[in-house]
């Protein structure tokens, strides 16, 4: 599990939605829950947001900010621009004013550091002339880079983020302080737990949360746009906006992790040159961040609030040297294996997929491909039980298996009566040549449809009732179930007729014995009548036993 997501157990429904949205597939299922796979995983938050069961939860540092509230070093905050988005009408003179209630020493925008950033990028173009160069804003889009492209590392700018060089900004003003930064970022805090410059990372959830517990509400004020342009950064082209080009480059910006990836195979190709990218994770860049999309998920009203509270100029700042904003990026090496050809078609082969014509990709296990989804199994990463077409073509099998060998005749009828399965026990039982037949016509065809119809008006199921098919000339025992989620009637019908004539063979044969036996009686009183002087008390006595002896048999 993640050390900045965390998984409610209970909650993780086996819907797979969670891997359907991870670009690189950093999720394995184990037990029938979702786990994080932490060096694949670049803390988009992409699970976080669509997860329907709410499972997915970010780590809170609320506890640790407290604590460092607590005691006499100042605490400053370093507030991402994306923060007037997320609380309509606010300013930055409002948030601040809220903050300092929760003990905070000074409240600024990260904008600030943005802008130091933005300078470093044009010297580094200017100066060093790079065949490529990729923006290191987004702590997602390194991570991307440092564990699955490592190739392109080379083009990554060896530069601080925004709310590192803030933060180092913040410590270079205030030595003894300790820096908060509060953003929509996932990710951030990763980047700020391997960072001495950043303290600790609150999400706005975090802040909201904090704020609503304390009882605090944030003032609506209006702010100046002075030397504010670099507030544009969380926007998609933000830092585009921001810097000065040159000429011969090419500058484009690309946002969500899906279109990043493609540009990041294509630099990885050799196919760019001379180009500045600005790459974010988040599709609309950080004020769709995934504490945005997730609790503000209003793209276009994000958008024109970060621009219409963003300015025209540049913050007054003073630049560090280059070696202070340098900032080294490391391969994050993964440990998945590759599977062989061969290890890939046994896998595919215990899923059901014999021919390519059986890989339906269908990607409802969240894989796009099969053959994607085999090798996820091989790296322990996905079980086989994940293919919902394989399940479903084995529970099918499995229970057609069941019914058509059983020896019972079973029926499906819809709720208007109209047959809509039976198997070979039931053509059989009601001498019906094929299935096609019957499949889709009204019962009463085959049978009286009394009981079904009394099934239906009564409410009541009718178990093991016998009856009499004249039609057939058998005997069966029915049971007629009614299913009202499914709305249809399931009928049981056993054949019994070969019990019921040993039983009426048993009962004429009974009959013939106690016809024998009174005529024996009746022979005997006459002879009792003729010698009753002769037999005595023995006549009485043998009429007795003859009576029992009908009694029992009639029993019989």
């Amino acid at each position: 599990m993640s050390k900045y997501l965390d998984l409610k157990k209970s909650n993780c429904a086996n819907c797979y939605k969670c891997v359907r949205y991870c670009s690189v597939k950093s999720i394995r299922f184990s037990g029938n829950q979702a786990h994080i796979i932490d060096d694949e995983c670049i803390l988009c938050g992409q699970c976080f947001v669509v997860c329907p069961q709410n499972a997915k939860v970010i780590v809170s540092e609320q506890e640790k900010v407290r604590v460092y509230l607590q005691d006499t070093q100042p605490v400053i905050a370093s507030v991402a621009p994306s923060f007037v988005a997320n609380y309509d009408g606010v300013g930055i003179e409002g948030l601040k004013e809220a903050l300092l209630k929760l003990g905070f020493a000074d409240v600024e925008e990260t904008a600030i550091g943005a802008t130091i950033v933005k300078k470093e990028y044009e010297r580094i173009l200017r100066e060093e002339k790079p065949k490529v160069l990729i923006s290191s804003a987004c702590p997602s889009i390194n991570l991307l880079i440092q564990k699955h492209f490592p190739s392109v590392l080379p083009y990554l700018a060896t530069v601080l983020s925004p709310m590192q060089a803030h933060c180092q900004d913040i410590k270079r003003r205030n030595p003894m302080a300790r820096t908060v930064f509060i953003g929509p970022c996932i990710a951030k805090k990763e980047e700020g737990d391997h960072s001495h410059l950043v303290d600790a990372v609150l999400t706005f959830k975090e802040l909201s949360d904090w704020l609503a517990a304390e009882g605090i509400e944030i003032p609506k004020t209006a702010d100046t746009k002075e030397g504010s342009k670099a507030r544009l950064f969380p926007t998609t082209a933000g830092i585009l906006k921001t810097m000065a080009k040159e000429e011969d480059y090419t500058y484009l910006a690309l946002d969500g992790t899906e279109n990043c990836i493609a540009a990041l195979k294509d630099i990885e190709s050799g196919k760019v040159e001379n180009c500045f990218l600005e790459l974010s994770a988040c599709a609309g860049s950080c004020i769709n961040g995934p504490v945005m999309e997730k609790y503000h998920g209003s793209f276009l009203q994000n958008y024109l609030q970060v621009t219409k509270y963003a300015g025209t100029e540049d913050y007054p700042v003073q630049q560090p040297d280059m070696e202070e904003l340098k900032k080294d990026f490391e391969v994050l090496p993964r440990a998945a294996h590759m599977p062989s050809e061969y290890e890939i078609l046994e896998i595919l082969r215990q899923m059901g997929k014999r021919t390519k014509e059986d890989e339906l990709n269908c990607a409802t296990c969240g894989y796009d491909t099969c053959r994607e989804k085999a090798i996820a199994v091989y790296q322990g990463k996905a079980e086989i039980s994940m293919c919902l077409p394989f399940l479903k073509d084995k529970a099918e099998s499995f229970s057609d298996t069941l019914v058509k060998h059983a020896p019972n005749a079973y029926l499906i009828l819809n709720e208007n009566l109209e047959v809509q399965q039976l198997n070979h026990a039931a053509l059989r039982l009601l001498n019906l040549r094929a299935a096609s037949d019957i499949l889709g016509e009204q019962v009463i065809r085959i049978l009286d449809p009394k009981y079904f119809m009394s099934v239906l008006t009564t409410g009541k199921d009718i178990h093991n009732q016998k009856i009499y098919l004249a039609e057939y000339k058998k005997y069966v025992e029915q049971t007629i179930v009614h299913d009202k989620s499914y709305r249809v009637l399931l009928c049981i019908m056993r054949d019994i007729t070969e019990q019921e004539l040993e039983r009426e063979k048993r009962d004429k044969v009974s009959q013939q014995t106690i016809e024998v036996a009174d005529r024996v009686v009746d022979n005997q009183m006459r002879i009792v009548q003729e010698i009753a002087s002769l037999l005595g008390e023995t006549a009485a006595e043998t009429k007795i036993a003859l009576t029992k002896l009908k009694e029992s048999i009639a029993d019989e």
